[in-house]
């Protein structure tokens, strides 16, 4: 927004956040922190030291997990020392996929742990790996998440990164504390069209940046067949007990990116939310099993949609959805609107002030469908260029492949990782938030600052080569 006095703005949206945060205090909610911990270091912009063979170990590999470890056993540098997970099934599946994945004997010292809810711990202990892959239920990621910085390995965790503002919170200070990486594996940044989005966002296409809509919208009901096992065992309950938006940071991430939130240029002010009845999960669970059945014996309380609104420290407003209930086709919405565009998603589109490269005249008409092959081939993301070979048959269309390459690129190299602690946190704490906005009636909720201030000087993600 380089028209904008950023001065100017930081000045009122500090008064108004020292405004949230008086009225945040009024209620009972926890201030900001004022000091990073003794010995601590901020970790915006942190390389750590380049690892040449990097040892990695995996707790829970029941579904995104496994995928996880196939991946990054198949990258070159890379080790598989040990697999944890309550089912020895799930265990010896992905201890016989890792040996057979890379170069002979790349991973033939696995070590497994199965059947204690708490194995992982010893784990850790034990093999002392350099890095640790969590896919668990919710509840056990910031613990995990924790331990394993404690215990000296750099720490990736499935989405969100931790239920909690506090979690949220000890991440951060055990990350800075122990100056080992803690990123949330959010794999939608690396989707070809996010990519191409925040290629042609840095090049200043769009103008100034004011709005954008994200979203998860994706019916998910046929999860609660899994009764047992699997994740539908843990995130029914979820549903049943929580009313705000649970799951933003697939739709979050990306336009979070391309608006430079938390990199230098504006971060997250406040949040308001609200949320429609809840009556798709009841209705499911009444049609499809038997009275006595144990969904039939929950209430649930979570609104079947939920829609917050994120008005930035410079005035910008994000609209995020979140359903996982209601019958209709899956959507990130993924749309970014400046003062010379818009870009959207689901399908993808383009409209941009004075037309798009001759597809177009004007902005009245999106360029969309086959019209698209131009854009793609002017506009692709080079990392996308670079990778999609090595990446195409991973998984969601190439990008958790792509992920985890720029994972153990980064490590390897001793780069900066594209997802910082603080990003992570910032986008996982939507849920929380939007719960206690949703409880007060849509009452707006301050967003915690969880660089301390050190948002203004960090480096926006640079377009990677």
């Amino acid at each position: 927004m380089a028209r904008l006095d950023r001065r100017k703005f930081l000045k009122k949206s500090t008064l108004g956040a020292a405004a949230l945060a008086a009225g945040a205090r009024l209620a009972g909610q926890s201030d900001t922190p004022s000091s990073r911990p003794q010995n601590a270091q901020y970790m915006g912009d942190f390389a750590a030291p380049p690892i040449e063979k990097i040892r990695a170990a995996f707790i829970g590999v029941g579904a995104r997990g496994g995928y996880h470890l196939q991946f990054f056993a198949g990258l070159p540098g890379t080790e598989v020392v040990a697999i944890s997970d309550l089912y020895e099934d799930n265990v010896m599946k992905w201890k016989s996929v890792a040996g057979k994945t890379g170069e002979p004997g790349q991973h033939a010292n696995v070590e497994t742990y199965h059947g204690e809810e708490d194995l992982w711990r010893t784990m850790l202990r034990e093999v002392k790996p350099d890095v640790v892959f969590i896919s668990t239920n919710w509840h056990n990621h910031a613990p995990m998440a924790i331990a394993s910085m404690e215990a000296g390995a750099h720490a990736f965790v499935e989405v969100p990164i931790a239920v909690t503002l506090d979690e949220m919170w000890q991440i951060v200070d055990t990350s800075e504390r122990t100056r080992k990486h803690c990123m949330m594996m959010e794999n939608v940044n690396y989707s070809r069209d996010e990519l191409m989005f925040l290629n042609m966002c840095r090049q200043g296409l769009l103008g100034d940046l004011l709005h954008a809509e994200a979203a998860y919208i994706h019916e998910l009901r046929w999860q609660m067949a899994e009764e047992e096992r699997g994740t539908g065992s843990w995130r029914t309950h979820h549903y049943a007990k929580r009313n705000g938006n649970l799951y933003p940071t697939h739709g979050l991430g990306p336009v979070a990116q391309y608006m430079n939130l938390g990199r230098g240029e504006d971060t997250f002010g406040s949040l308001v939310s609200f949320s429609t009845p809840a009556l798709g999960r009841q209705a499911y669970a009444k049609k499809n099993y038997p009275e006595d059945h144990k969904w039939n014996a929950l209430d649930f309380k979570g609104g079947d949609l939920n829609t917050s609104i994120i008005k930035t420290q410079l005035g910008r407003t994000i609209m995020v959805q979140w359903d996982e209930t209601s019958p209709r086709p899956y959507s990130r919405l993924n749309l970014i609107q400046g003062t010379k565009g818009a870009l959207a998603g689901f399908p993808t589109r383009v409209a941009l002030e004075g037309g798009v490269m001759g597809i177009t005249e004007d902005h009245h008409r999106w360029v969309q469908g086959e019209k698209l092959a131009a854009v793609y081939e002017k506009y692709d993301h080079p990392l996308y260029k670079r990778l999609n070979d090595k990446t195409r048959n991973s998984g969601h269309g190439g990008m958790d492949g792509m992920m985890m390459y720029r994972i153990v690129e980064c490590l390897q190299q001793g780069q900066p990782l594209d997802q910082n602690v603080y990003e992570g946190c910032l986008w996982s704490a939507v849920a929380p938030l939007s719960e206690r906005s949703v409880a007060s009636g849509g009452a707006p909720q301050p967003f915690p600052d969880f660089t301390r201030g050190n948002w203004v000087d960090t480096q926006p993600l640079s377009i990677i080569s």
